[in-house]
C-alpha cells in the first residue's frame, strides 16, 4: 500500500475515537444453500426441522413477507407460506463457510470478535489515521463477498450497539456508518424491537409503558427506567441514548469444554456413576448454550483405582440439547465400562466446538423442547448454574460453579472436587 505521507513532512495530529464495525452474513444458512443450488435464487426457502413439529431455523426474506421468522414452528411457516421450499439443512456446510469468513477477517484487521456463526465485530481504532475505517470496512466486506459469494451487511459507529444495530437498517447486503455526535439521532425514530437483547418479553413490557420508539426511551429518566426494569433497564436506557463501552473481545476459537470428578473413595456403584455422568453433561450443554456453541464430538474419560485411564469419543451433529448429549455421553460409559473395576475418576469433554447456539439445533429439536431448554436455562441465569436439573442428576453432588467459559478470555474451570 502506497504511503499516503510525502516526504519530510510530520502526519497531523490525530483524535482516536472509537470505530467499531459489526458485519453480519445475510440470512446466512439460505445463502450458502443457494451457492449449492442456484435455482434457489428468489424463492421462499425455509430450513429447519422438517417435521410439523420441528422450528425454523433460518428463512430468505422472501419467506419472511409472508410474516415467517425463526424459531417459528414449522406447522406455522407450512401454514404462512405453502409454496416455500423446505430444507433440513447442513450444518458441517454451514460451519465451512464460516470458517472461510473467519480466516479472512483474520488476515485483514488487527482486532476481531467472532460473536457467532455469522456475526462478527471489528475494532478499527485508529485506522483512520492510515488507511480509512470506512473504506478498509467497504474493501473488507467487498472481499468476502467477492471469495465466497456470500452476501454480507455491515454497520460502523463509535460502539457495538449502534453499529449492530446500523447493520439491521443496511440489510440486506448494504452497508451503514452513523457518525460520532449522530448516535442518538440515529437511533432516535427506530422501534425499541431493534435494540439488541430486547425480545419479546421486554418489547411487551416496554409497549405497556408506552414506549414504541427509542426516542421515547430516550427521553424517560433514568431512574425511572431502574426502578421499572432495574439493571435491565439501565442497560436498556444506556443503548437508546448510544452508549456502550463494551470492547470488541479478541477472539480465540475455543476447542473443547470439559469436567471431571476424582472420588474420595474409589466406587463400582454404576448407578451413580451415570446419574453423575448425566449431571455433567447436563452443566456442560447449559454451558454450551450460554457462550452461544454447538458441539460436535462428546469424549468420556475414565480412571480406575490402578491409575491406568480409558477415554472413547463419538462424533454426532452438531447440538448443545441435554437430550442429545446425555443420551451419548451415558452410550460411551457403557461401551467404555468393561472391566468391573474399582474407578477414581470420571470425566466429560465436548470438543469440535462453533457458534451458533441454538440456531443450528433447530434443525432436530421440535418447539416444545426449544421452549423447555430456554425455561431451563432462563431459571440457571437467575438463580445459577445447579438451580434446576434433571430428575437422574439430582443424587449427583455439586459438581462446581462454572464462569462462563466463553466469556472473552475466561478459561474453562475444570470442576474436580473430591465427594
Amino acid at each position: 500500500m502506497k504511503s499516503i505521507y510525502s516526504h519530510h513532512q510530520e502526519p497531523a495530529p490525530f483524535n482516536f475515537q472509537r470505530q467499531i464495525t459489526h458485519m453480519d452474513l445475510d440470512s446466512f444458512f439460505v445463502s450458502v444453500e443457494r451457492l449449492q443450488n442456484s435455482s434457489l435464487q428468489g424463492k421462499p426457502l425455509i430450513i429447519g426441522g422438517m417435521s410439523d413439529r420441528g422450528v425454523v431455523s433460518s428463512c430468505s426474506y422472501e419467506a419472511r413477507k409472508y410474516g415467517v421468522h425463526s424459531a417459528m414452528p414449522m406447522k406455522q411457516a407450512r401454514i404462512l407460506c405453502p409454496d416455500a421450499i423446505f430444507i433440513r439443512g447442513d450444518s458441517h456446510r454451514y460451519s465451512q463457510y464460516s470458517q472461510i469468513v473467519t480466516e479472512i477477517i483474520a488476515e485483514t484487521v488487527p482486532l476481531y470478535e467472532k460473536s457467532s456463526i455469522d456475526e462478527f465485530y471489528i475494532d478499527l481504532t485508529g485506522m483512520e489515521r492510515f488507511f480509512g475505517s470506512w473504506k478498509l470496512a467497504k474493501e473488507l466486506r467487498e472481499r468476502i463477498q467477492r471469495e465466497t459469494g456470500l452476501p454480507i451487511s455491515f454497520g460502523l459507529s463509535s460502539n457495538k450497539t449502534v453499529s449492530k444495530i446500523a447493520t439491521g437498517v443496511a440489510k440486506p447486503a448494504g452497508q451503514k456508518y452513523v457518525e460520532h455526535g449522530q448516535e442518538k439521532g440515529f437511533l432516535s425514530p427506530l422501534s425499541v424491537k431493534t435494540i439488541p437483547g430486547v425480545g419479546d418479553e421486554t418489547y411487551k413490557t416496554l409497549r405497556n409503558l408506552g414506549i414504541q420508539y427509542i426516542k421515547t426511551l430516550q427521553e424517560i429518566p433514568r431512574d425511572l427506567m431502574f426502578k421499572t426494569l432495574h439493571k435491565q433497564g439501565l442497560e436498556l436506557w444506556s443503548k437508546a441514548q448510544g452508549i456502550d463501552h463494551r470492547p470488541v473481545i479478541p477472539y480465540h476459537e475455543r476447542k473443547s469444554i470439559s469436567t471431571e470428578r476424582t472420588f474420595e473413595n474409589d466406587t463400582i456403584d454404576v448407578v451413580m456413576l451415570r446419574n453423575l455422568l448425566s449431571a455433567m453433561a447436563e452443566n456442560l450443554a447449559y454451558q454450551l448454550r450460554k457462550g452461544n456453541k454447538l458441539c460436535a464430538c462428546v469424549t468420556v474419560k475414565i480412571r480406575y483405582s490402578d491409575f491406568n485411564t480409558y477415554s472413547q469419543q463419538s462424533k454426532i451433529p452438531y447440538t448443545s440439547a441435554d437430550h442429545t448429549l446425555i443420551k451419548r455421553t451415558l452410550e460411551i460409559f457403557d461401551k467404555l465400562y468393561q472391566r468391573r473395576q474399582l474407578i477414581r475418576l470420571v470425566g466429560v469433554r465436548f470438543s469440535d466446538l462453533i457458534g451458533g447456539g441454538m440456531q443450528i439445533n433447530l434443525f432436530e429439536d421440535t418447539e416444545e423442547m426449544v421452549h423447555l431448554y430456554q425455561a431451563m436455562d432462563k431459571i440457571r441465569n437467575r438463580f445459577g448454574d445447579h438451580a434446576v436439573k434433571r430428575a437422574n442428576g439430582m443424587d449427583a453432588k455439586t459438581i462446581g460453579r462454572y464462569d462462563n467459559p466463553f466469556d472473552g478470555n475466561a478459561p474453562i474451570l475444570l470442576a474436580n472436587r473430591k465427594i
